[in-house]
């Protein structure tokens, strides 16, 4: 089977130690390269990683609404699309402006909040696909400032607030709008953009990207521009403002980090800078009046363990609240932020600027890797004590402790052939979800699980075993992932081996890179169904535990690029070596 998001993080991590090859100039690499134009730097994108939990906010005139058109419940779609489920004629909703007054809308008190929850970054809904803004534009008078009693600029007033604390602000931004589309639905919300209407959408971004001081990332959504228009929307960002990173929802691999489906986490490999966007409740992200919300507890932990299985796989969370439509923020929604505090306060350190942990599924829980601890959050205490951390090897450990406890005791870390192994006690006693740090020398080194050879010695690669890397954010939000990297790991000796290829559906005659412990080869294709040889050299320096083998589009490549053929299967075959004389002979 594949391997699992740990395994996948942790492979990663183990690569990047063990010398792989650097992106840089003149410089082979495995990993996709961002589309041609302005880009953040890697300065802005690591720090754009290491802030890992951030708050979204749904907040329009649906939050009027709340989920109810002519006194009824509107089960269908999410309440901020209420427009278009009811449905409610146009020149209704457009009416709901008039008495739009958002009084209870404290920008101070939402950053104060996330602040609480340990949130790191604010999201804010600028224009949602009812093309209401909530902001001033001067693209048309359908504003919070021309069109509602209220006549304040609300993104203004939560970016001076973000501003004020140093917090990290963005917006969300719709590329498809009812208002200016005349109503125009689709069910899947994947209308194309007309030029008229690009364009209209560059001279909004334009505004927001010149009027709202540094943004910190812009959050596009749905719709389904062309390669041409995705580039335009993101272009039109970074122009103004280089270093804001721009979302994969931009679509056609133009986003600068990668998002998850709503209320999604990666099954596989993640290389690319990613997102996985929550709601407090799937159904909705905009207020619902009518929400059942009950065992505020177990909401609390429910997202607990949503972020730290999402920063334990090298991703962000965001987590979404959807005000009242007078601005006032969900008590049981600002309890559940305030109960994610709670806990962040005493275990922050394994959570923030940490990366994916080097290891594969652990049967109690996740980790994330610190400079030079390692952070095992324990889901399910084990039985006997004793925290497996199956494939470690090579490496002194330090005293653990358990964060926030003072009680719970942490023993040595002992070392085998099968891994390391903490002793725990008292971890039953140290709340929901407790963390063991561990510290170490140097670095962490782990053992990838590895394909065994057969009695012949030849090693047989199943794509069922490989480790899959995938292109998101496509053309639209329905379409398909697909398929840029194959990576496996091999018990194979030093030597040379004849590397075969089993392959389908190659559309034309192409290429595809075989790394082999770190070393690029091309290998020819031809058209059609067939099998490719090519001989590769083992390299245990690079990689001392076991052979690594990647299938990759020809080097340099880019987000979006995707393997030339459907693979079926990888052998490896030692090739003899030579005999070597017998001494004088």
């Amino acid at each position: 089977m594949r391997l699992s998001r740990f395994a996948a993080a942790g492979l990663l991590a183990l690569a990047a130690s063990s010398g792989m090859a650097a992106t840089g100039a003149n410089v082979p690499t495995d990993r996709p390269l961002p589309l041609a134009g302005p880009r953040p730097d890697a300065a802005t994108v690591q720090a754009w990683q290491a802030r890992k939990f951030g708050l979204f906010i749904h907040f329009g005139l649906y939050s009027q609404l709340g989920g109810v058109w002519d006194g009824k419940r509107i089960t269908q779609g999410y309440s901020e699309q209420i427009q278009s489920f009811a449905p409610v004629p146009i020149d209704q909703y457009e009416a709901l402006a008039k008495r739009f007054d958002p009084e209870k809308f404290d920008p101070d008190a939402i950053v104060a909040l996330a602040k609480a929850a340990g949130m790191k970054f604010i999201v804010l809904t600028a224009k949602h696909h009812d093309g209401f803004a909530m902001f001033h534009t001067a693209q048309n008078p359908y504003d919070i400032v021309d069109a509602t009693p209220y006549k304040r600029d609300v993104v203004k007033a939560l970016a001076d607030a973000c501003a004020r604390a140093r917090m990290p602000f963005g917006v969300y931004y719709s590329t498809i709008d009812w208002h200016w589309m005349h109503g125009q639905y689709r069910p899947d919300n994947d209308n194309p953009i007309t030029p008229a209407q690009a364009d209209f959408n560059v001279a909004q971004i334009r505004e927001l990207m010149s009027h709202y001081g540094s943004i910190s990332e812009v959050w596009f959504d749905m719709g389904m521009p062309t390669p041409a228009q995705s580039e335009r929307f993101a272009r039109a960002v970074h122009e103004l403002q280089p270093q804001t990173m721009v979302s994969g929802r931009v679509w056609n691999h133009q986003g600068d980090f990668t998002v998850m489906g709503d209320n999604r986490e990666p099954d596989e490999g993640m290389e690319k800078p990613w997102q996985s966007p929550a709601s407090m409740f799937p159904e909705t992200w905009g207020y619902r009046s009518w929400q059942r919300r009950d065992d505020l507890q177990g909401k609390v932990r429910e997202n607990i363990a949503r972020l730290v299985r999402v920063v334990s796989a090298g991703g962000n969370y965001i987590l979404n609240i959807g005000p009242e439509g007078d601005g006032s923020v969900v008590p049981y929604e600002a309890d559940v932020l305030r109960g994610i505090g709670a806990w962040l306060k005493p275990h922050g350190e394994a959570i923030y600027g940490t990366h994916a942990a080097p290891l594969g599924k652990l049967g109690f829980g996740y980790a994330t890797l610190g400079a030079h601890t390692l952070y095992l959050f324990v889901e399910k205490p084990p039985a006997d004590g004793v925290l497996h951390l199956p494939g470690v090897a090579d490496t002194r450990f330090g005293q653990g402790r358990v964060l926030g406890d003072a009680q719970a005791r942490v023993g040595g870390v002992t070392v085998d052939a099968s891994g390391a192994h903490v002793e725990v006690a008292g971890l039953d006693r140290a709340g929901y979800m407790p963390v063991v740090a561990i510290p170490f020398d140097g670095a962490l080194h782990v053992r990838p699980d590895a394909v065994a050879p057969g009695t012949d010695g030849h090693l047989q690669l199943a794509v069922a075993q490989a480790e899959h890397f995938l292109n998101y954010n496509g053309y639209g939000y329905e379409d398909p992932s697909t398929v840029y990297k194959l990576r496996w790991h091999a018990q194979a000796g030093a030597g040379d081996y004849t590397l075969t290829v089993h392959y389908r559906d190659a559309h034309a005659a192409a290429k595809l890179d075989v790394w082999v412990d770190g070393h690029p080869q091309a290998l020819a294709l031809p058209a059609g169904d067939g099998t490719a040889r090519l001989r590769v050299s083992r390299d245990p320096h690079a990689f001392p535990y076991a052979m690594q083998v990647e299938l990759t589009p020809v080097a340099p490549f880019h987000k979006g690029d995707r393997l030339p053929a459907i693979v079926e299967a990888v052998e490896l075959a030692p090739l003899a070596q030579p005999a070597i004389p017998p001494h004088g002979g």
